[in-house]
């Protein structure tokens, strides 16, 4: 449920299937503090990195069926994660809708673009030089940001302009994304209701 407390947007939810157990509280007002624990560390890293760029707080519980492969689990956390910042986002009167970065991380740069429009839409470009970083198959990050996007209902691009390293690529990818996401939802007071000619998203 969406939560108002002194001002900030808060989401708590909880997703449990055959494959995962999932629980994301999100405060899209915070400081960046997360407590992130999926059983796959490199992607603990990513979502740490994802909060304290984009100054949420962010906390992720995960019991998935690593004994498969990390597949559901990552995915499935792309879905619960989009839940959240929707509902965090409530009904977006007063955000400014669309948000983009471009980040550099040493020989990786990253350009990451977000409309907050309720029209899911999804693109990618990226081909990791490795197929697993850490014990992060490099397959499933385009899969959780995808889950992300549909579950959010936002327009999401992402592009590795130029990249060496598989590690500085995810990084600078899930960095970007975090500042792209947090210009978007930032809230702009010259903002009359939603920023929209239709007058809804």
């Amino acid at each position: 449920m969406e939560q108002e407390t002194g001002g900030c947007r808060q989401a708590s939810i909880t997703r449990t299937t055959k494959e995962t157990d999932i629980t994301v509280a999100l405060n899209l007002d915070g400081t960046g503090k997360s407590d992130i624990r999926t059983g796959i560390g490199f992607f603990d890293h990513m979502l740490e990195g994802f909060a304290r760029h984009g100054l949420f707080d962010l906390t992720v519980q995960v019991k998935g069926d690593l004994h498969v492969d990390g597949h559901h689990t990552v995915e499935d956390t792309g879905i619960v994660l989009g839940q959240a910042i929707a509902q965090a986002i409530g009904d977006k009167k007063g955000i400014r809708r669309y948000g983009f970065f471009i980040l550099p991380m040493d020989d990786a740069l990253a350009l990451s673009a977000v409309d907050l429009c309720g029209r899911p839409y999804f693109e990618f470009e990226c081909d990791f030089p490795t197929p697993m970083i850490g014990e992060l198959d490099s397959q499933l990050i385009r899969e959780f940001f995808y889950a992300v996007s549909y579950s959010a209902a936002m327009n999401l691009h992402l592009k590795m302009m130029s990249g060496l390293n598989s590690h500085h690529m995810a990084e600078a990818m899930f960095k970007s994304f975090a500042k792209a996401l947090d210009m978007a939802v930032g809230r702009d007071e010259r903002i009359d209701g939603v920023l929209s000619t239709k007058g809804s998203l």
